[in-house]
């Protein structure tokens, strides 16, 4: 009897996309209530505003950000694009973890040889050091 593997998906929190879409109503609506009439003012609010709408747009068309299955790893690529990556393209799983400000920051690091794939807990919504051990079981199941 085959035995099935499960497939793991990681994705973005539900409540970033929409933290980002209020980030950018509230700078246009600041920038039209401080401008003054200034149009770099409004332009700045409204070029920073639409980079945040653009960023959740992301997160609302490709809120998967990595997958696991027997096959090995699908990651995002590029804006919203998916790259699939067999066991045997990935050369390491690893997880840097640096102070900055006072607080630790956790990044998923996946090598797959021509390509770095860096991954944050706020890709994954999950600590990246889960993320890698269980990235590290699903190959070790796999015989990969």
């Amino acid at each position: 009897m085959e035995e099935t593997f499960p497939v793991r998906q990681w994705r973005v929190p539900a409540s970033l996309p929409a933290a980002k879409v209020a980030g950018a109503v509230l700078l246009i609506s600041l920038g039209l209530l401080f401008a003054d009439g200034d149009p770099v003012r409004l332009a700045l609010a409204g070029l920073v505003s639409a980079a945040l709408l653009g960023w959740a747009a992301r997160d609302l068309v490709a809120p998967v950000r990595l997958a696991v299955d027997a096959a090995g790893l699908t990651v995002v690529h590029g804006f919203a694009s998916r790259r699939e990556l067999p066991w045997a393209t990935i050369e390491a799983i690893s997880v840097d973890r640096r102070p900055r400000l006072g607080l630790a920051t956790e990044i998923l690091e996946i090598d797959a040889g021509q390509a770095l794939h860096l991954f944050g807990r706020y890709d994954l919504g999950d600590s990246p050091g889960d993320v890698a051990r269980v990235l590290h079981t699903a190959r070790t199941a796999a015989g990969a």
